[in-house]
């Protein structure tokens, strides 16, 4: 490997939404730096199959709805 290319890797804390907490080898911050965690495995929907809610930014939905709620698909 060549010298000075590769980025510096380094153990930081990374802590989960529910307050558990581990170490991992990162290029991210510094060493023993800490990273807290906003969304996670533990509570994004994605992975807790929970409900998603559709935010309708300036009614674009109900725009799409009007222009195109009569077509029928087959």
């Amino acid at each position: 490997m060549k010298d000075g290319i590769h980025p510096d890797y380094h153990d930081i804390r990374i802590v989960m939404t529910d307050g558990t907490e581990f170490v991992t080898r990162s290029t991210w911050g510094n060493e023993g730096d800490t990273m807290t965690l906003e969304i996670d495995p533990l509570s994004h929907p994605a992975w807790t199959g929970g409900s998603q809610r559709l935010v309708d930014t300036g009614g674009q939905v109900a725009r799409f709805s009007r222009r195109f709620g009569q077509l029928k698909l087959g």
